[in-house]
């Protein structure tokens, strides 16, 4: 059995049009489109950006 593909999903799916962003889980559109067909590395990365993505969007709303 394979390891299912890591998501920083929480179903809590809006895209703020001006940070084009989700708003749940701070990725861009296309990383949300594209998730799947991302490699782990890839992946990884994009995981790794998160909470600084998370951190600039909460600075920016102040």
């Amino acid at each position: 059995m394979s390891t299912p593909i890591k998501t920083p999903c929480v179903k809590v799916c809006f895209v703020d049009p001006k940070a084009g962003l989700c708003v749940g889980c701070f990725r861009t559109m296309e990383e949300l489109g594209r998730w799947t067909s991302f490699s782990d590395s890839q992946r990884e990365d994009i995981m790794a950006s998160l909470p600084q993505r998370e951190a600039a969007y909460a600075a920016s709303k102040r």
